[in-house]
């Protein structure tokens, strides 16, 4: 259905676009300083679901109206943004609460994975840099001639899922490892959750400011 050659063109644009860290990645490393290691792993799933969600969206035609419209467009930016920053003001006052285990919230009640994969998700699915990419990228490597347009996306959407999976993980890990020293002193962790806080919040004002202006 979808060529070899066509396959791998997408996969070294998708792999050009991923290594460069954008909101998603920020958001997981985030969340592994504030969290660690297994919210930093629900997350990044939850960013690739929220991302394949962009996929599907487009593959049935609703990602190019988000992107070919500068209200659509800012409206989806502005909703993400609010999020991060929402979730970072949480973890930056919740600080000195924070526990070494893993599972520990901001306020100190165990943190369910579903509710750390939904904010996962949410801010994947609000991420301009992917609405931009597979709106405008995704399309463009569709063989129009084979026909099942759809399908092909969501075959080809795979592609940078997977890549996401490997990147978005390896990252989580890391910022998780550094966390893990920082918890050794109950000071070096709030410090830590306070950086991870203020770094949502600018990703989130950063999000916000940037991007489409037309």
């Amino acid at each position: 259905m979808v060529s070899t050659d066509r396959l791998l063109a997408f996969a070294a644009i998708s792999l050009l676009v991923i290594v460069i860290p954008g909101p998603s990645v920020l958001f997981v490393i985030g969340r592994a300083l504030a969290h660690g290691r297994r919210t930093a792993l629900a997350t990044a799933f939850g960013n690739l679901l929220g991302s394949y969600v962009l996929v599907v969206a487009v593959a049935l035609g609703v990602g190019t109206l988000v992107e070919r419209s500068a209200a659509v467009f800012l409206a989806v930016k502005l909703a993400g943004a609010a999020y991060l920053v929402h979730l970072g003001v949480q973890a930056f006052r919740h600080r000195k609460d924070m526990k070494v285990s893993d599972m520990a919230a901001p306020s100190g009640r165990p943190r369910g994975d579903l509710r750390t994969v939904v904010d996962g998700v949410l801010v994947g699915v609000t991420n301009p840099k992917g609405i931009v990419f597979f709106a405008a990228v995704l399309p463009q490597f569709v063989d129009h001639s084979a026909g099942r347009l759809p399908a092909q996306m969501l075959v080809l959407g795979l592609v940078p899922i997977c890549i996401g999976m490997v990147t978005d993980t390896l990252w989580g890990l890391g910022a998780a490892a550094a966390r893990t020293w920082f918890a050794r002193s109950e000071r070096r962790l709030s410090m830590v959750g306070g950086a991870g806080g203020c770094a949502m919040i600018g990703l989130g004002v950063t999000v916000a400011a940037t991007g489409r202006a037309d």
